[in-house]
């Protein structure tokens, strides 16, 4: 298997730490509002890494962090007049069902970073007492120039930061590159040894990944804006902590973009998960997202989701048979060209090729072909379950059929049983206009000797 180590800038054969384990820290996010398309681009493609590797047969340990002490939280607590302990609930929880919805699978281990608070004061003692941080009126700052890797990660030179670098009115750090590692805040803060504040940033990930991973791990990936001066700020002070090498692979996703413009809250051209999974289903969205490399960026359009739409029903409507769970799945040539694509750095876009070729297999009845694309789709993430309708939703369908046919239908079995007697009749005008107003709500029928059932599009 290949990856793409952004530290390197080359693709490099990944090769764990232990054999057989892989220990995986990704980026998590900061809960103080809506997750958007640009956070299911991170997360979807990370959850893919994480069910290739265990599908690779590899124990992976993933870590993904959660943000419950920033600025952007102190903020809206302040402005909401809440705690700063009930916004980031509130809004992890939302986040959480944001990922279910999704169908990304739980880290094995999410830890909060105001749980590991004792973890960053040790790493923080660590670097003043080596000459690599030091105390400024209850602020630690980093000696960036102490580092001479420092910039290696984003490829910028120590000039070209320098020429860019400001120190704020109330700060007081010996060099403009340097960077909080404690912040000094009598308000929200916690003790410390320097005085009542709160964590930087950038410790909290090092702190967290070296808690529940040690000190070198095998992957850490995240977007590619956090490459600086998030990432580069964490290799800094992790490797001189804890004198040794952090990060083996890094891997960064593109980003999301609408009119060739990143997407982020900033710009305020986001649009949030919840918002998207009322026009689209999870499938559709992990498709549109999979079918680009995922370090390219991402142009997001309506015609992209329709197109993706359209792609992902066709893998999931794909002819049915029973799962056969005693076959050989390794010894079929689309399951050696999946893992092919897969393992040159998550070559998702010619792996949905396969599954587009078992789909047309399948749909042709070739006994292997079903089991096989249900397999490899579930690696990617794709759920096979039927799309269902609760009886509210169910009753607003039948109105507007009701309202295109001219007759009023309570039930599915009238509709049917009405399509049954036009057809019997070889009244195929009404029969297929039946059918016709059916599929325009998205419920399409199917036919079979043992009768007439109905399901939703999925």
């Amino acid at each position: 298997m290949r990856l793409h180590n952004s530290y390197t800038n080359q693709i490099e054969e990944f090769t764990p730490i232990e054999h057989n384990k892989v220990k995986m820290y990704v980026c998590g996010p900061t809960v103080y509002d809506n997750a958007h398309l640009g956070h299911a681009r991170c997360y979807i493609t990370w959850d893919v890494l994480y069910r290739y590797l265990k599908f690779k047969g590899y124990e992976v340990t993933y870590c993904r962090n959660v943000t419950d002490v920033d600025d952007k939280i102190l903020k809206k607590a302040d402005t909401e007049n809440k705690t700063p302990a009930e916004v980031s609930t509130y809004w992890y929880n939302k986040f959480t069902d944001s990922m279910n919805s999704l169908n990304n699978l739980k880290p094995d281990i999410e830890p909060f970073a105001t749980k590991t608070l004792g973890e960053m004061i040790s790493i923080n003692k660590d670097l003043i007492d080596k000459g690599y941080a030091y105390v400024a009126d209850g602020d630690v700052y980093f000696r960036v120039k102490k580092f001479p890797r420092y910039g290696y990660l984003s490829k910028q030179p120590i000039d070209k930061l320098e020429s860019g670098a400001r120190i704020e009115i109330g700060e007081q750090k010996e060099d403009p590159l340097d960077f909080a590692l404690w912040k000094k805040d009598e308000k929200f803060g916690y003790n410390s040894p320097w005085g009542i504040g709160r964590p930087g940033w950038h410790i909290e990930c090092s702190a967290m990944s070296r808690k529940h991973l040690g000190k070198t791990i095998d992957i850490h990936a995240g977007g590619a804006d956090l490459i600086f001066p998030h990432h580069e700020n964490e290799i800094a002070q992790s490797e001189c902590a804890n004198g040794c090498k952090f990060v083996n692979y890094w891997l960064h996703n593109g980003f999301v973009t609408i009119n060739k413009e990143k997407m982020s809250k900033s710009l305020g051209n986001f649009l949030t998960i919840d918002d998207l999974l009322k026009k689209y289903d999870a499938n559709t969205i992990r498709f549109f997202i999979l079918t680009n490399h995922y370090r390219m960026p991402v142009e997001f359009s309506d015609e992209a989701l329709n197109a993706a739409s359209n792609g992902v029903k066709r893998i999931i409507n794909a002819k049915r048979t029973k799962i056969d769970e005693t076959l050989d799945i390794t010894k079929f040539d689309e399951y050696k060209e999946f893992i092919e694509a897969m393992d040159e750095d998550l070559n998702t876009s010619k792996a949905l090729a396969v599954l587009f070729d078992l789909t047309n297999k399948a749909n042709k009845d070739c006994d292997y072909a079903y089991t096989l694309l249900y397999k490899l789709a579930s690696v990617l993430g794709f759920k096979f379950e039927k799309a269902s309708l609760s009886d509210v939703e169910l009753k607003e369908k039948l109105a507007a059929v009701s309202i295109e046919l001219g007759e009023t239908y309570n039930s599915m079995a009238e509709i049917i049983e009405k399509r049954k007697n036009a057809r019997l009749e070889k009244n195929w005008d009404i029969a297929d206009k039946i059918r016709i107003a059916l599929d325009n709500v998205g419920i399409v029928l199917k036919d079979s000797k043992e009768g007439t059932t109905w399901e939703v599009k999925s």
